[in-house]
């Protein structure tokens, strides 16, 4: 049976706005689970422009969204959030006051007094590949994420794309698999510079395969892989041997379960929200960043962080409701400031 976690807290959403909430709340004395459904930590920061320039953080002329992201990890760890990646959230049900119950795709509970959503526009959805009959082996040899390195181990995975999830998912599992073949449209790729010069030196050495094309067809019986139908721009029809595929599309960004958790909505797209607390019409449930809506919304990652800040003030009740909260600043606080490690 799978063992409930229980926490103060827990945020749906690794971007920064998420990650900004576990700040606050830590500055209270509250702890945080935090739960996203990508292999990685940052949200739409990390995963689609990583080293692309931000110019409208507070204090930061320009800031790439890795190096936001980063500097984010450093701020927050004296807090010691724990973070569960490749996680869709699949239910919420309150079964106290204040008490959630959450339950994952991949079989994970949390019992947490107060939900925050931070999830972006939504939850990000793959795009998945136009071939005939691969929903039939979704699930049991192709996959849209690595949740765990091992279950490809010695098996010959074939990866498709040529971003940065294509390449750091080519680069990392090349020593666990049997054998990894890398197939993108053409020889050109949208990944950091750094990755493709490292997957052409392993081409180089024989490690793994490099091939070009589009797959057209898949063969296998009971939804596992023995290989792929591989169509070159040239006509050129071939096949590949395999017995797992990981295409990597990109992402598309969807509402997702939210919208079944009875939470009241604008345009059926964000949630709706009060601008003294960002409580949702759910008490205990939260909504910061891009994902709610007010009159006057702007969606932009300072806005969020505000918004984190006023969020936590409200989750303080929930958490502690006979304690009263003094509003301290970490300048002049030495309270903060030991929680901070500065003292």
């Amino acid at each position: 049976m799978t063992e409930t976690i229980k926490t103060d807290v827990l945020i749906i959403g690794a971007g920064p706005v998420g990650l900004f909430a576990v700040f606050e709340l830590g500055l209270l004395d509250i702890r945080a689970h935090v739960v996203d459904i990508l292999d990685k930590i940052g949200g739409q920061c990390a995963e689609l422009y990583p080293e692309k320039p931000i110019y409208d953080i507070p204090g930061f002329p320009v800031v790439t969204g890795q190096g936001l992201v980063d500097n984010l990890l450093k701020q927050i760890e004296p807090f010691s959030p724990v973070f569960h990646l490749s996680r869709m959230i699949e239910k919420v049900e309150r079964i106290g006051d204040p008490l959630f119950r959450v339950t994952t795709d991949a079989g994970d509970i949390f019992e947490a007094k107060a939900v925050v959503i931070a999830a972006g526009g939504g939850s990000f959805q793959p795009k998945k590949p136009p071939i005939d009959g691969i929903a039939a082996y979704e699930g049991k040899s192709v996959s849209y994420a690595v949740r765990q390195m091992e279950t490809l181990r010695d098996r010959s995975v074939l990866i498709v794309g040529g971003g940065d999830s294509a390449l750091d998912w080519t680069l990392n599992l090349h020593a666990v698999a049997r054998r990894v073949t890398l197939l993108h449209r053409r020889d050109v790729f949208r990944a950091a510079p750094h990755s493709v010069e490292q997957m052409r030196a392993l081409v180089a050495a024989g490690k793994i395969d490099l091939c070009f094309g589009q797959v057209v067809g898949l063969e296998g019986e009971d939804g596992m892989l023995t290989a792929a139908t591989v169509r070159e721009d040239s006509g050129r029809v071939y096949s590949i041997p395999v017995d797992h595929m990981l295409p990597f599309f990109g992402l598309t960004m969807k509402l997702g379960p939210v919208s079944d958790w009875g939470l009241d909505l604008h345009n059926g797209e964000l949630v709706l929200v009060s601008t003294e607390t960002f409580e949702t019409s759910q008490p205990g449930i939260f909504a910061i960043g891009d994902i709610n809506w007010y009159p006057g919304k702007l969606k932009l990652i300072l806005s969020g962080f505000h918004e984190g800040a006023l969020m936590a003030q409200k989750v303080h009740r929930y958490i502690y409701p006979d304690k009263r909260l003094t509003f301290q600043y970490t300048t002049s606080s030495s309270s903060l400031q030991r929680k901070l490690g500065v003292l």
